[in-house]
């Protein structure tokens, strides 16, 4: 029965070897058979079960004089107390392995602790000292001739790489990492740490191909090891993150579930995330109950709720608290480009909601030059459509129009129909302007087939609600106000704003509606009782 056992953890059937092990363990075992049953429930999913073995391994390799053995086990506690969030526990067994090792000749297990240093270098955001460390990674790997080790440099010089904006030298790094990863030339956890790194690279900078095909493969690697259940269920986040880009909406909230149901003793982070995606869909469909209640849940497990709760807030019209969080993200984010790349699509578009063009414009082109940096379709559908939202809202209709149409372009690369049906919006908008109702007709009637397809709620779509002539919301509100009879000093006190702004506003709004010289705002007061786009949210 032990040999059974043995003969199935050789080929990663975890399955067959727990059972096996389990009926064997009344023999007296080694402490490499206990650290293989711990290992079988670990990827079965029953942490519980397999802390308590790691840790009789530990001491069992300690008693037979092995301390790399005992330090591999203890670093593989402290890396699975770190995932379910028992930070201080991780870090005293991490320090155990460290200790143990100290003194001992070069080993594979060396590499594993100072790739943990190079995690840790990373997520403080200190590059330089991340770089270093994978290098020395890398340097090791190639010295002991170990494929795994030497996969885990380069896996750390390419997460470096990207970061910084070297894209095209740092994705063949990565990608050179996951090739070891899905062979059977390293542990399979090291594998799996690969492929997240790779995945959250791959997200960071929008390259949605390359993690698909990633994720696929990885997810044909976890289905060759019956029962493996956390990198299956970590591949469901990341494949839903994709489903929910592609506009397949009801099966990434299917995957995204199923993880936050069956990893929430395993992987934390994880879980988080696929909470984030679900407030993400709620966001999107128009349920802001849910939105709110999933991005609450995947705050209070560690995730960041930003710009996804800001664009709730904004979407539920409290553009003063959607204003707060986004800017309180962007200054949490300091320096790093990448993160505030991620939230400045929402920046730009809740500025324009305050009215705010200056500020907008400098967030704008703040995105475009990350666009220019990181160079994936994804960015450059997002800067194109800030820059084309920014041109209109400034009433430069004519310029918007083939920014917006580079961006539909763009996004056909991308295959996001979300945000293609938004920038058809915007683009209708733009014609509306120009006075081609014809065509302005054409891209909002193609971007509601969009959202039915996709199921979003009409009145959770404020981009559909937009003003006649492409006024945004603070535009119609002051062109609400000078209805009333207000003068501009009444309205910026009334709004908290300068008399300077109104008047920015007043003007972008005449232009809009293509008036002129002293009658202007006479004309404007008729326009908007004519029309109604001076009524107030």
């Amino acid at each position: 029965m032990l040999q059974r056992a043995r003969d199935a953890y050789a080929r990663r059937d975890w399955l067959t070897a727990r059972e096996a092990f389990t009926r064997a363990r009344p023999v007296d075992v080694g402490a490499d058979d206990v650290y293989a049953l711990s290992n079988c429930h670990w990827w079965l999913g029953d942490v519980a079960a397999a802390l308590p073995l790691q840790r009789e391994a530990f001491e069992r390799y300690l008693a037979d004089e092995q301390p790399d053995a005992a330090a591999l086990v203890a670093l593989d506690i402290g890396y699975t107390l770190s995932l379910r969030g028992d930070g201080a526990q991780a870090s005293g067994w991490l320090g155990r392995a460290r200790g143990l090792l100290e003194g001992l000749p070069e080993g594979p297990v060396h590499g594993y602790l100072l790739h943990v240093a190079f995690e840790e270098a990373f997520e403080a955001r200190d590059l330089g000292a991340a770089l270093e460390t994978a290098e020395r990674v890398h340097a090791l790997g190639v010295r002991l001739r170990d494929a795994g080790v030497t996969a885990l440099g380069l896996l750390g010089k390419g997460r470096v790489l990207v970061r910084r904006g070297q894209v095209a030298a740092g994705m063949p790094c990565l990608d050179q990492a996951m090739l070891v990863a899905v062979s059977d030339d390293l542990d399979p956890a090291w594998a799996g740490n690969i492929y997240c790194h790779l995945i959250a690279a791959c997200y960071e900078i929008g390259d949605l191909r390359r993690a698909g095909e990633w994720t696929e493969e990885t997810a044909r690697w976890c289905e060759a090891m019956p029962g493996s259940g956390p990198f299956l269920g970590i591949c469901r986040v990341h494949r839903a993150q994709i489903m929910q880009v592609r506009g397949a909406w009801d099966e990434a909230e299917r995957e995204a579930t199923l993880v936050t149901r069956e990893l929430t003793e395993l992987d934390l982070p994880i879980v988080a995330e696929a909470h984030y995606l679900l407030g993400e869909l709620g966001r999107q469909r128009g349920d802001a109950s849910a939105a709110e209640a999933a991005f609450r849940e995947g705050h209070r497990l560690g995730r960041d709720p930003q710009p996804g709760l800001a664009l709730l807030r904004l979407a539920l019209g409290d553009v003063e608290a959607a204003a707060a969080s986004i800017r309180t993200g962007l200054t949490a984010a300091g320096e790093d480009p990448l993160g505030r790349a991620r939230l400045l699509p929402a920046a730009v578009e809740i500025a324009l909601a305050e009215g705010d063009l200056d500020q907008a414009h400098a967030w704008s082109d703040e995105l475009s030059g990350a666009a220019d940096r990181y160079g994936t379709s994804s960015f450059q559908l997002a800067a194109l459509h800030a820059r084309g939202s920014v041109l209109l809202a400034s009433g430069d209709a004519r310029t918007a129009a083939p920014v917006l149409r580079d961006a539909l372009r763009t996004g056909r690369l991308v295959d996001a129909p979300y945000d293609l049906a938004r920038t058809r919006l915007l683009l209708a908008d733009v014609y509306r302007s120009l006075g081609d109702e014809a065509s302005a007709a054409l891209e909002r009637e193609t971007a509601e087939s969009t959202f039915g397809k996709l199921g979003v709620r009409r009145t959770a779509n404020r981009d559909r609600d937009r003003s006649p002539a492409g006024l945004t919301s603070r535009e119609a509100e002051v062109l609400s106000l000078v209805a009333t009879g207000r003068s501009n000093q009444q309205i910026a006190a009334e709004l908290v704003l300068s008399v300077r702004t109104i008047e920015r506003h007043l003007s972008t709004v005449y232009q809009k509606l293509g008036l002129q010289g002293r009658s202007a705002r006479a004309a404007a007061v008729a326009y908007a009782l004519r029309e109604g786009a001076g009524r107030r949210p």
